[in-house]
């Protein structure tokens, strides 16, 4: 009973991307919000301060670099796929067969689109790529630890660059500006993290089975199991990542993914100021970049759209980087990772529905051959 009541919730989590979708209303709402949330950052901001030409200057950038950065863009995502692969990608033969090539681009374009949609953190695209999990038939336990893993991998490389390049300004080894809100607060911050995710790992992975003994009250003891349930799911996914880290052969194609497409997210953004002559120092950019998307856990009308947006031109405004410039690139290299994949990804949101009808449609030919057989 609990399955159908959790599938149920799967489908309905999902199909809110396809109510809004469907709903031109909401649409009409979520897209107005957006624009005032950017002409708000873009427009009002730069006069308040005295910047009013700063965004004329989006006119000026040298095409060239915008078609660099578009390309990374693109690289990205293709890293985001391998990383996709490299982890949650691998199970049973059927589950394996259904989450080819041509899948795992739905998925993975859908779940960046569904990122961009609906809440922060990138709640939505989560949420769109465990069911599609589920639906491939990936068992529930499996699917949540292996996202999980997925996860783990993907923002250990973002935790890992706040404190390493934070170290680095903040000491003077990498060249640059060294505030200490920009450099040593956010590298503290996120070693403490890291410090809380490496001792979620030590929960054992019997808990449930510990929990149950702990009490001779059956209700109690079930009570226990369930809420060490969640837990022990993340510590499963925190522990599989740990060990593609530890064995490299193992976890290559995954550690490749989430260095690329961090990689990937940063040239966009180089690229995006040096079209307009902004040459910002590595450390800087990266360590700003980073600062600049920890605004991504703010609510927005969509995930990150304005937050960020309003978190990154500030990161740069605080390592000296040249105000006039900050915004116009920020601007770009907005347009080219955030807003440029939402319309293919729609599209694949579509066809991966299309999709999982077809593994549904097999599922039930093959437990109907099954019970003819049986008869």
């Amino acid at each position: 009973m609990r399955t159908v009541e959790a599938e149920a919730a799967e489908e309905e989590e999902v199909s809110r991307v396809q109510a809004l979708l469907q709903d031109r209303r909401k649409l009409a709402s979520a897209g107005l919000a957006i624009v005032l949330a950017v002409v708000a950052i873009y427009v009002l901001f730069p006069q308040v301060v005295g910047l009013e030409g700063s965004l004329e200057r989006v006119d000026s950038a040298k095409w060239y670099w915008v078609v660099v950065a578009v390309a990374a863009t693109v690289a990205g995502f293709f890293a985001y796929v391998m990383l996709f692969h490299g982890v949650v990608g691998s199970g049973d033969e059927q589950v394996s067969r259904r989450l080819d090539m041509k899948a795992s681009f739905q998925i993975n374009l859908a779940g960046l689109a569904a990122t961009r949609i609906f809440s922060a953190g990138g709640a939505g695209g989560i949420a769109l790529t465990y069911w599609a999990l589920r639906r491939a038939g990936m068992p529930r336990r499996r699917s949540a630890s292996r996202m999980v893993a997925f996860l783990a991998l993907m923002y250990s490389v973002y935790l890992g660059s706040l404190v390493l390049f934070g170290v680095l300004l903040r000491t003077g080894v990498a060249p640059g500006d060294n505030p200490a809100g920009g450099t040593i607060v956010p590298a503290a911050v996120a070693g403490a993290v890291i410090f809380v995710l490496a001792l979620v790992a030590l929960i054992p992975g019997d808990v449930e089975r510990r929990m149950r003994k702990l009490s001779d009250r059956p209700r109690a003891a079930r009570l226990g199991a369930r809420l060490a349930a969640g837990p022990a799911t993340v510590a499963r996914g925190i522990r599989t990542a740990i060990a593609y880290v530890r064995h490299p052969r193992q976890g290559a194609v995954a550690i490749a993914g989430a260095i690329g497409f961090w990689a990937a997210q940063i040239t966009t953004l180089w690229a995006s100021f040096e079209a307009f002559g902004g040459h910002v120092p590595v450390a800087v950019l990266i360590q700003g970049f980073f600062v600049g998307m920890a605004a991504n856990l703010i609510p927005s009308p969509a995930g990150g759209a304005g937050p960020v947006d309003a978190g990154m031109i500030a990161a740069f405004a605080l390592f000296g980087v040249d105000s006039s410039v900050v915004f116009p690139a920020v601007l770009t290299y907005r347009i080219i990772a955030f807003w440029l994949p939402i319309p293919p990804g729609i599209v694949a949101y579509f066809a991966l529905r299309r999709t999982v009808h077809a593994w549904e449609e097999e599922g039930y030919t093959s437990e109907s051959k099954v019970k003819a057989e049986a008869t």
